[in-house]
């Protein structure tokens, strides 16, 4: 007999407990990825991929709760530190049009997460320079995101930094959100000072 399709409740209810699980895993494991996540969660609940899975919006709510209820000290703290650091990295490398972008900005950043910062250059061996002028080692990370020159990761403050670099072209494109969604938010050096200012909310 064909798999009877669950009742409407029944999917809504599926949903949102994989988006409950995925924001979990997020925020205690630090998987990054929200389709990941996602997947993950639903394999553990038995759930397929076939069956409707939240959105990244919906897990984005999700994560933000259970930081909240679990982990509302250490998260403000965490968030605190990755933008001080970014703001650090981004006065070092401001000739090149940095914006931090990704957990740090938006408040979600977990105990795992890294600082994200988006850089624009002729060539990314020109932002490699720039380091290690400065004694900064990092490494090159293999990644095939469609308009990206080149992503660099280094500690900062013993925190991770991932820095990724555009075309200056790209700069005046509004950026696309690597795990789908609506676009990713950016912001430049003095936004990330008055963020401090403010502190997490």
């Amino acid at each position: 007999m064909p798999r009877r399709k669950p009742a409407p409740s029944a999917a809504s209810h599926l949903r949102r407990a994989i988006a409950c699980a995925a924001a979990r895993l997020m925020a205690e494991e630090g998987i990054g990825d929200y389709g990941t996540a996602k997947r993950k969660a639903a394999r553990s609940l038995g759930a397929t991929e076939a069956e409707a899975l939240p959105t990244n919006d919906e897990i984005e709510t999700e994560l933000r709760a259970w930081q909240s209820l679990y982990q509302e000290d250490e998260q403000r703290e965490r968030v605190h530190d990755l933008r001080s650091t970014a703001l650090e990295v981004m006065q070092l490398l401001a000739e090149f049009n940095p914006y931090l972008t990704g957990g740090a900005l938006d408040g979600t950043a977990g105990r795992y997460s890294a600082v994200e910062i988006d850089l624009y250059a002729d060539s990314s061996k020109d932002v490699e320079i720039a380091l290690l002028s400065h004694g900064i080692s990092y490494d090159t990370m293999d990644n095939r995101r469609i308009g990206l020159d080149a992503q660099l990761r280094l500690e900062w403050n013993d925190l991770p930094v991932l820095l990724s670099v555009f075309p200056p072209a790209a700069e005046r494109q509004q950026p696309k959100n690597p795990h789908g969604g609506r676009g990713r938010q950016r912001v430049r050096a003095d936004a990330v000072l008055e963020l401090l200012r403010e502190g997490p909310k």
